[in-house]
């Protein structure tokens, strides 16, 4: 049960530091602080394209990674509420305006990959078991990404991220389904795509 409080939390409070304050240093700093609080106890997944690049590594049972992803996106929802508590408005991920939804898409593959293969390579190798710069190193991939193509797509690298505040207000859902699409697909693709290059690039 602990480790699905962890990745309660972590995810709560990487999506509300996101709607909050839609600043690439404190997501990413919030993320790096979270994987640190939540490694030894969850493995500080928070995002489910991570939880799937993982699960392909066989780090983790397919039931497990069920869980993981549904309890990310339950504290996705979660902090969407709180979001409109504390703003009087509704938490929405969107991509920039004027850009395709190629382009959109093609950022979040990007930086997801970037993300997810930054996590197997510090977070998950036995060779670099017990490191102490894992957390940053992830916390500054999401950075990079935020900085980077956030303004293209919304910056969000995380299927959590993306779909849970628009999941939460249905009225946008029904004019956005664009926008669903696009952070369910681009995360879980790069999360995919990134699993299966870390499998290539540590072979033997």
């Amino acid at each position: 049960m602990g480790k699905y409080i962890i990745e309660f939390i972590g995810t709560f409070f990487l999506v509300l530091t996101v709607g909050l304050s839609a600043n690439p240093l404190a997501i990413g700093a919030v993320l790096a602080v979270l994987v640190y609080m939540g490694g030894y106890i969850s493995g500080a997944h928070y995002n489910p394209a991570v939880t799937l690049g993982i699960w392909i590594q066989k780090k983790i049972s397919t039931r497990e990674a069920g869980y993981y992803m549904l309890i990310q996106l339950l504290a996705a929802l979660a902090a969407a509420a709180v979001y409109q508590v504390l703003r009087g408005d509704k938490m929405i991920v969107t991509p920039g305006h004027g850009f395709s939804f190629g382009a959109a898409l093609l950022a979040e593959i990007l930086f997801t990959f970037l993300l997810v293969s930054v996590v197997l390579h510090t977070a998950v190798n036995k060779k670099v078991a017990g490191n102490q710069y894992y957390g940053l190193a992830i916390g500054f991939a999401l950075l990079v990404g935020a900085y980077s193509v956030g303004p293209i797509s919304g910056g969000a690298f995380n299927p959590a991220v993306g779909l849970g505040p628009n999941l939460y207000n249905f009225t946008y859902l029904s004019h956005h389904l664009s926008n669903i699409l696009l952070y369910l697909i681009g995360p879980f693709v790069g999360g995919l795509i990134a699993s299966f290059v870390y499998s290539e690039t540590i072979k033997k």
